[in-house]
């Protein structure tokens, strides 16, 4: 069940990434967090277990617990708040396979059993819900819930294609209090039951937390469980450094409530707009670059359309920023025989704000890049180009972002000479 590739990666990864787990003397990891409300497989165990224990050892009665725990051992229940990867940095349907999805690790594999009899919570569809998510240790980052498709069997190994394409709520850096993350958000018009899949991604970190949720949707008021049809193909015209975006209105039972503009970026396309109209800017471009933009319609019960036709479109050449309007940080931490690992962070020093942001610079004659965390780098034709992930793809004015990368290099690598963000020059700290 469990994606092989990840243990590879993170055990290569382990000479220049420490672990963002500690452990105490008791041997429990102390990690970050789970969803609590609707409860996540492995907390509605841990209770499940804690009171079946009568506050001693953890001895789960509900079934399909009890199959986990013959499989996994107690130890996942305990760490019910672990459930993570290191080195996602927002890769997540790159480095989790299907089936994976609710325990993409060794340790939580056996809450990827296909059974229906895990411990569920019944919700209202349509309704407000206020999400509780307990914050063993806090840190900064963005929160995407999906929920499966209609007709999805709980039976059946969950896959990516069983999720909705676009979560039906998203929230960054959502309120903590009292150990608990909360926020209120709006439950999607399903029936029956289903899975409500959160990805909690740090933007202080490369590092992903991962929980499902077994949740009955009852009826709720309106009952609208119809998605819009697709929205048109765009249409698109281009600047240096942005593209204005239109299309047809999709058509929905009961009425389009907005639109979502997505850039495509291989595995991971990144949300760039939304749009209560039939037009959208994105901006943040880099000069004499290609880009495909498509639109996705969504209405006010959740309901997502189906991905409309693709749009190509080149900037045209030109400067985009004023030289000047950010700064990059380059420092090399640690270096080997034939390799080394990179930090970089890039600051906005201009007033408004880096949308969809792209840092490119010439790689050293010797050097290659391997592997990068926190943003997509790709090489071609010995220029490097740096994208940022869903979780940190904006620059917001004065605002920091970074990334890192491990490298080849034949001697000493050298650092780049310069750098431009967005087609901007930047300065070099």
């Amino acid at each position: 069940m469990r994606l092989k590739r990840f243990g590879a990666l993170a055990v290569a990864a382990l000479g220049v990434v420490g672990f963002t787990s500690v452990f105490v003397q008791s041997g429990t990891a102390v990690a970050h967090g789970s969803m609590t409300f609707p409860p996540s497989r492995t907390y509605a165990c841990y209770e499940d277990g804690r009171i079946g224990g009568g506050g001693g050892d953890l001895n789960p009665t509900n079934p399909a617990c009890v199959a986990a725990v013959q499989i996994g051992g107690k130890q996942p229940l305990w760490d019910w708040y672990g459930n993570l990867i290191s080195l996602a940095g927002g890769k997540h349907r790159e480095i989790i396979a299907d089936g994976d999805l609710c325990g993409p690790t060794t340790k939580y594999d056996a809450y990827n059993l296909t059974r229906s009899d895990w411990p569920t919570t019944t919700l209202r569809a349509g309704a407000p819900i206020t999400f509780k998510y307990n914050a063993w240790a806090p840190h900064p980052g963005t929160w995407d819930q999906y929920v499966t498709k209609d007709g999805f069997d709980v039976t059946q190994p969950l896959k990516w294609s069983d999720l909705e394409p676009v979560p039906f709520d998203s929230i960054t850096n959502p309120p903590l209090g009292s150990g608990e993350y909360s926020w209120n958000g709006t439950l999607p018009n399903k029936s029956g039951r289903h899975v409500i899949y959160s990805i909690w991604q740090r933007s202080d970190s490369p590092e992903a937390f991962y929980s499902c949720s077994d949740v009955i949707f009852s009826g709720g008021s309106g009952g609208d469980t119809q998605a819009p049809s697709a929205p048109g193909t765009p249409t698109a015209s281009a600047s240096s450094t942005s593209v204005q975006l239109s299309w047809s209105a999709a058509a929905d039972n009961v009425g389009v409530s907005s639109y979502q503009v997505f850039r495509e970026a291989g595995a991971n396309d990144v949300q760039v707009a939304t749009s209560t109209g039939t037009s959208a800017s994105v901006t943040g471009l880099t000069a004499n670059t290609a880009y495909q933009f498509y639109v996705v319609a969504r209405d006010a019960a959740g309901n997502t359309s189906p991905p409309s036709a693709v749009v190509s479109v080149t900037t045209t050449g030109g400067g985009g920023q004023e030289p000047g309007a950010c700064s990059v940080t380059y420092s090399v931490p640690s270096s080997w025989s034939g390799g080394f690992t990179a930090n970089v962070s890039v600051k906005n020093t201009g007033t408004s704000a880096v949308n969809a942001w792209q840092l490119a610079w010439d790689v050293p004659a010797g050097q290659g890049i391997s592997q990068a965390w926190s943003a997509d780098v790709t090489v071609a034709s010995g220029k490097a180009t740096a994208r940022g992930a869903s979780w940190n793809q904006n620059i917001q004015p004065g605002q920091t972002v970074s990334f890192g990368f491990n490298g080849t290099s034949q001697g000493t690598p050298a650092n780049p000479v310069s750098f431009t963000l967005s087609g901007a020059t930047c300065a070099t700290a």
